[in-house]
């Protein structure tokens, strides 16, 4: 089995056991998806969470590019704490039907880009539930929009594929990752100040009660953020998904967009 150049090992292998989605499966799906996903994934570095044997078995993150790589594969020099890691890129289709043949299931991108890693042109909230009332996390995301749509930010939305929702703007680079996640910890601050039985800043989940947290942290030097249109690696394989805010109302769970049911929207979208 070939797909986009690349020979699929194994690929009958299961790797969502309850839908009994193959890697074959999951590797189709990522050529599939590929022109609507390289776009977020051009020139950024990435961690890779890979899931081997199943999503069922022990996965692990990558973000150091493995020796017996292929020459095709794009990479990025890191400056980290202890030194430099040699980081992936994935800008072309061949590139990420590679990667999932690896069992890579969930893509994580910089919210910068090669040439200006220490800057920023993303900024990203992360509502994240402390319990099962999406209905909330809705409400949380307007209430959140409503705050930014002040500040001159009209962020777009999107579901994490799994119980969250993100919410997440181009910014002009310029700042570097420390000053950007201060303008974003003093916004979710704020939301907290004028929400707090609905809001929470609080890092511990211990100390969250019900309320959602504001997740502000990812906006940080060489932290990550779920890819847009990667693979969840849930029972129900959701995907994360770009969403208008218009129809927030009718999306009723984070996990609305599945494996099964993606390219159905995706169709739709290319016919509006």
């Amino acid at each position: 089995m070939t797909i986009a150049g690349v020979e699929i090992s194994k690929a009958d292998k299961i790797i969502f056991p309850k839908k009994k989605i193959s890697k074959g499966d999951m590797v189709s799906y990522y050529e599939r998806i590929a022109p609507l996903m390289l776009p977020y994934l051009k020139n950024r570095p990435l961690s890779l969470q890979r899931f081997p044997n199943g999503i069922d078995s022990n996965g692990f993150y990558q973000k150091s590019i493995s020796d017996y790589f292929p020459d095709f594969i794009r990479t990025v020099k890191v400056e980290t704490e202890e030194g430099s890691n040699t980081q992936i890129l994935c800008n072309d289709t061949k590139t990420l039907v590679y990667l999932a043949n690896q069992g890579t299931v969930e893509f994580h991108i910089w919210l910068s880009k090669k040439d200006r890693l220490r800057q920023p042109d993303k900024v990203i909230f992360d509502l994240d539930p402390s319990d099962d009332d999406f209905e909330k996390i809705k409400q949380g995301a307007r209430l959140l929009r409503e705050l930014l749509k002040k500040k001159n930010i009209d962020p777009s939305l999107m579901t994490s594929g799994k119980s969250g929702l993100h919410l997440y703007s181009q910014i002009r680079r310029g700042k570097d990752f420390d000053q950007v996640k201060e303008t974003a910890r003093k916004i979710a601050e704020e939301a907290e100040e004028q929400h707090p039985d609905l809001f929470t800043t609080q890092i511990r989940k211990d100390k969250r009660g019900s309320k959602i947290f504001v997740d502000y942290l990812r906006n940080a030097y060489a932290q990550t953020a779920v890819c847009p249109y990667s693979l969840r690696a849930t029972e129900d394989a959701g995907v994360a998904t770009p969403v208008e805010w218009r129809e927030l109302s009718k999306i009723k769970s984070a996990a609305e967009y599945t494996i099964d049911n993606i390219f159905r929207r995706t169709g739709q979208l290319n016919k509006n």
